[in-house]
């Protein structure tokens, strides 16, 4: 059982202090019951703009993403630490009436709650979005589902491979003639994130003006389904759906990887003159002429052959040969890293996209930066991912509970 230490009573019962933040979010207040990926994504891109928000993990356990069990820093998981950074956290049981009393009183005075429970699980606890605007009308309730609420999966739980397995990424990623691939990282999981982020700054801004709250939902599938822009209008165009192309466009070339004589590199010949660039890098110039290789429509219909054409050029220098020259005459290219080699690159770490933060109980440690960045209110990342239950007491202290209240609380397993 968890001591309740002194701490400052809170200035009124439901309207706690909020994060001083710079970010153009500050003042946000927002409540955060999601686990694992999707939710806390949205749940980050927020706080890292200023939002004051609040992790509230269910009891037993906390997130499940604490339990994954390589890898670790120390005994703790490392994908939680990166994807709760900036978060206040409290521990939660739902289940008990004092719980659900708790958030209740702090869903009054919240902008935003986010949530990625099955289908109607909260609602069926009384805690819905049709009971919490009530609550406080201008709730701005955040759903991620695996489907969406409604149509004949709205019910089906879901996870990053299933969706992009339903939403036909697997079907266009490797190489053609191979096994069915995903992505090497949760691309319906990021995204559904990243778009519940975009969705309630969206109606945070109608809330600014109207004071009206609102449903915002999305969806793993629909985040998977956002990916597929040229594939579908392919699809849309033709009929036919396209396949894997490994590497390389479904539209350009050469737009692809290369292997050279110590890796690999990506060159991007998007337009003709792009691609009059690499021929005179590669010291091609019959190829302008060649009608295999003069449009992109040639080019396209040739690109098997084309590919082997510049890759017998390219494996005969190195990497940084091929880079300086294709940099030099304005061909866009680039190496293809490892995903060290990207966090330690100069350019990564002059826009700040790998930060130190101090844990209370780690100490120093790395995350990843805001991929946003605002000339007039900057985003921080100033406080690491919580422990679990770590600001449980300080938070319910600020909401107007008494140390008292808390204590009864801890001994009745209600919160940790």
């Amino acid at each position: 059982m968890q001591t309740v230490h002194d701490h400052t009573s809170a200035e009124t019962a439901h309207t706690p202090p909020v994060r001083q933040a710079s970010g153009p979010l500050a003042g946000m207040r927002v409540l955060e019951l999601a686990q694992i990926m999707a939710g806390p994504t949205c749940g980050m891109l927020l706080a890292d703009m200023g939002a004051d928000v609040i992790k509230i993990e269910k009891l037993p356990g906390g997130d499940d993403s604490r339990n994954y069990r390589e890898p670790r820093i120390r005994g703790v998981s490392a994908p939680y630490l990166v994807m709760n950074r900036n978060k206040r956290g409290m521990a939660l049981n739902l289940k008990s009436d004092a719980g659900k009393a708790v958030l209740l009183r702090m869903v009054e005075s919240a902008d935003v709650l986010i949530e990625n429970y099955r289908h109607d699980t909260l609602a069926k606890m009384g805690l819905g979005y049709e009971a919490l605007k009530v609550v406080n009308p201008g709730l701005i309730y955040t759903a991620i589902s695996g489907y969406g609420r409604t149509g004949p999966y709205a019910e089906k739980p879901g996870f990053d491979l299933i969706a992009q397995g339903f939403a036909g990424l697997m079907s266009i990623t490797g190489e053609p003639n191979r096994a069915p691939v995903k992505t090497g990282n949760s691309v319906a999981d990021i995204c559904a994130g990243i778009l519940a982020a975009t969705g309630v700054s969206a109606a945070y801004a109608h809330k600014l003006k109207t004071g009206e709250g609102q449903q915002v939902e999305t969806s793993l599938m629909e985040a998977a389904l956002h990916q597929t822009f040229w594939q579908a209008s392919s699809y849309f165009a033709t009929g036919e759906s396209p396949g894997p192309t490994g590497s390389a466009h479904l539209l350009s070339a050469p737009y692809q990887a290369f292997k050279t004589l110590d890796g690999w590199i990506n060159i991007g010949g998007a337009n003709q003159s792009n691609w009059e660039r690499i021929v005179g890098v590669l010291g091609q110039p019959q190829w302008l002429q060649d009608p295999r290789f003069d449009t992109n429509t040639a080019r396209m219909q040739h690109a098997n052959v084309l590919a082997e054409e510049i890759g017998a050029e390219l494996i005969l220098k190195d990497c940084a040969y091929w880079l300086h020259v294709f940099d030099a005459a304005g061909v866009p290219a680039g190496p293809v890293h490892t995903i060290g080699q990207a966090l330690s690159h100069p350019q990564t770490l002059a826009r700040d996209m790998v930060v130190e933060v101090d844990h209370p109980t780690l100490g120093a440690m790395k995350t990843l930066g805001c991929p946003i960045h605002f000339s007039a209110t900057p985003t921080q990342i100033d406080r690491a991912a919580p422990d679990l239950g770590q600001h449980t007491t300080e938070i319910l202290l600020s909401y107007g509970y008494t140390e008292a209240d808390v204590q009864l609380m801890y001994e009745q397993g209600s919160i940790a």
